[in-house]
């Protein structure tokens, strides 16, 4: 259950770093409240999750998923550049924590 409630809480990661951009530095009231409301969802979520996980791999699985979301997310929804560099930058990512997670 941990690590499902680290991987939700990653994904709010993602949300609030996209809603970051939509805030416009915090000027927009209802996109910084919701920024806001995803910051605490998404700490209060890796709290619990760090309750039977090690630190150091939760709190680096919940950073990649917000990396590699926000990444994503850029991409998507604000026509950010993608190139091979940065998928294989990407997959290094996903290569280290998922290796992390093998010797832990």
């Amino acid at each position: 259950m941990a690590w499902f409630i680290l991987i939700i809480a990653g994904l709010f990661e993602t949300g609030w770093a996209i809603g970051l951009k939509y805030s416009d530095s915090f000027s927009k009231l209802t996109s910084s409240i919701i920024t806001i409301i995803l910051m605490i969802i998404s700490i209060v979520l890796l709290s619990i999750a760090m309750k039977n996980l090690p630190v150091g791999i939760a709190y680096l699985v919940w950073t990649a998923i917000g990396a590699v979301g926000t990444i994503i997310g850029g991409i998507i929804l604000f026509n950010d550049s993608f190139s091979m560099a940065q998928a294989i930058c990407i997959a290094f990512i996903i290569g280290g924590v998922v290796g992390l997670k093998l010797v832990s």
